[in-house]
Formats: C-alpha cells, structure tokens, sequence
C-alpha cells in the first residue's frame, strides 16, 4: 500500500513539475498542442538548431524566431469541439 501511494505521489510530483507528462484526462488535442510548443520552443531556444532552420527555410534568424514564436500561439490549429 505505502508502495502505491509513493508512487502516485511521484507522479502527480512529475506531472506538477512538467506540463508535457500529462494525466488521464489529457485530451489528444492538448497533448499534441504540449509536443508542438516544447519542440518549437527547444528550437528557439537552442540557437544552433534556430541557424540550422533558418538556413534550411533560407530566411532571417530573427524572422524564423518570429514565425515560430506566433505558430506557438495555436500550433495545431483551433481546437475541437466539444460535443
């Protein structure tokens, strides 16, 4: 029993700490949404991968930063509806 409450209590310590990990009504659409921004935001984070994109788009770094900034807003689009 001390076992099963140490680990949910790790979990839920885990899922606190990190938005990405979810939990069990994490929905398809908001999971997508958390993978999206932390990739786009690892990108403009690390400055050698942001070069990489910039050459690869063959524009400014400080403009591929701004595109992938605004798609952080909404990177998969509105939402679903709930029904």
């Amino acid at each position: 029993m001390a076992d099963r409450l140490r680990s949910q209590a790790k979990l839920e310590q885990l899922q606190a700490r990190f938005v990405g990990v979810g939990h069990s009504s994490t929905t398809k659409y908001e999971w997508m949404v958390n993978q999206h921004r932390d990739a786009l935001s690892s990108i403009v984070g690390h400055p050698p991968l942001l070069a990489y994109m910039s050459t690869a788009l063959g524009e400014s770094r400080t403009q591929v930063r701004q595109q992938m900034l605004e798609k952080m807003i909404m990177p998969c689009g509105p939402p679903p509806p709930n029904n």
